[in-house]
């Protein structure tokens, strides 16, 4: 049953506040005037989601249920039936998919661009919204609105829902007076997510699942099918032998299975040593670095990232922002290190009247071409350029995957190419060998 926090007035004009279970808030006002209560305000106590016990709700932390005295005890007359129970709990174990959580920006979106209000627009949705868990979540963001927060600053408590750039973005819109266009990036972004998740995912599962079963034959092989085929020759007496590279992984197998626990200790050391090295500033720093850099995909995480910080400063800058306090706003729509780096020195470089591009092009991650239409925006006007150049940006991310999706097959389909090659050679030609028989012959003319 949902949980209530209820102010009444009593028949001598104490005011009492406490807090009951209850099925909906119509029983319980109901109940508070069968106990001779006047309702004062209820207020519904939104549902914690995956979040540890000794953390407090978001928007009632600052609450205090007093007992009064003379608070009168308030049982529930109307149980609900076991069907409801059971319907109840099926709900609360409801998931929150990625589905909702574009849906709800989308709809979220559509109702802002009519000119919903923040608080007009989150009650629609509460209304509309059929997930249980996600319900709560919306009614806890519209207790923070009417209590006067921000939207965001409910998000980030629920960081298992809503992405650290989601919400960033959300940020960004509250603060810049710009949530609408925020609202639309957000869309935007969650769309191209699943787009690209989708399409990787169609590449990748299928070969990871053939790598997988390769390596499993290619094992299996090795410990079953190996030994039969040299028990095999050795009850003929014939002097044929199986494959050099056969036998030589054939032994390495045996040492591996003999002393199993080294390899591990190795890779669980290799794992714990890497995973402290990341937690450290300068771990943070290098494995992000690394991801700029990294091979297949680097470009376009740095493309994505840079992109986002453009897009952010875009809004700030249509809103009669300086370039610093929209640098200051926007950063945090950026998670890597790398690039936090450089906005901080951009934004120091503004304090000494330096070059607040200079950082990127130092950086040597920026193209050439980014950093030039920005030097030319702070000639003329930058705010026109910053939108040519998301503009640019975005058919540069959409030539950067189109590379990708080619190339990733190629480099997929060469390593399980290898692996079949090399399970052909240490598992297949012994079979093919003993198949055909010529073994056979050695061991009738010895």
């Amino acid at each position: 049953m949902a949980v209530y926090i209820y102010k009444a007035m009593t028949k001598n004009g104490l005011i009492v506040k406490n807090k009951v279970e209850s099925v909906t808030k119509q029983n319980l006002i109901n109940m508070l005037k069968e106990n001779d209560l006047l309702p004062i305000s209820i207020n519904k106590v939104p549902y914690l989601h995956k979040k540890p016990h000794t953390k407090k709700k978001k928007n009632i932390n600052e609450a205090e249920y007093l007992k009064s005295l003379n608070t009168t005890e308030i049982e529930e007359t109307n149980k609900p039936s076991t069907k409801e129970r059971i319907k109840m709990y099926l709900a609360q174990t409801q998931k929150i998919t990625q589905r909702d959580l574009v849906v709800f920006t989308q709809n979220f979106y559509l109702l802002k661009k009519a000119n919903f209000n923040n608080i007009h627009a989150l009650r629609t949705l509460l209304d509309s919204t059929e997930n249980y868990i996600f319900r709560q979540i919306i009614e806890d963001i519209l207790v923070g609105v009417e209590s006067g927060e921000n939207m965001y600053t409910t998000m980030e408590y629920y960081e298992d829902v809503f992405p650290y750039i989601y919400v960033n973005m959300i940020k960004v819109g509250e603060l810049s007076g710009s949530l609408t266009n925020s609202l639309e990036q957000a869309v935007k972004y969650l769309d191209d997510t699943n787009a690209v998740n989708k399409k990787l995912r169609n590449i990748l599962i299928p070969n990871i699942i053939q790598f997988a079963l390769l390596i499993v034959m290619l094992v299996v092989g090795t410990l079953v099918a190996i030994p039969a085929i040299q028990n095999v020759y050795d009850e003929l007496g014939t002097k044929d032998t199986l494959p050099a590279i056969t036998l030589w992984f054939q032994d390495v197998m045996n040492v591996a299975i003999k002393f199993w626990y080294i390899p591990v200790l190795i890779l669980a050391g290799i794992a714990v040593a890497g995973i402290l090295y990341i937690r450290t500033p300068k771990g943070k720093y290098n494995f992000d670095y690394f991801k700029y850099k990294a091979p297949v995909f680097g470009e376009l995480i740095f493309a994505l990232d840079f992109s986002r910080l453009m897009k952010a400063m875009l809004l700030n800058l249509r809103n009669g922002m300086r370039i610093q306090e929209s640098m200051e706003v926007s950063k945090n729509v950026v998670k890597n290190h790398v690039m936090r780096a450089m906005i901080e020195t951009s934004i120091n470089n503004i304090l000494i009247g330096s070059s607040w591009i200079e950082p990127f092009e130092k950086s040597g991650l920026c193209k050439s071409m980014i950093t030039e239409m920005l030097k030319i925006g702070m000639r003329t006007d930058l705010t026109e350029m910053m939108e040519k150049l998301v503009e640019y940006m975005q058919i540069d991310i959409d030539d950067i995957m189109t590379k990708i999706m080619k190339a990733l097959p190629q480099i997929v389909y060469s390593i399980v190419g290898v692996v079949l090659i090399f399970f052909v050679i240490v598992v297949l030609v012994p079979c093919i060998q003993v198949y055909m028989g010529n073994f056979l012959f050695s061991a009738y003319l010895d």
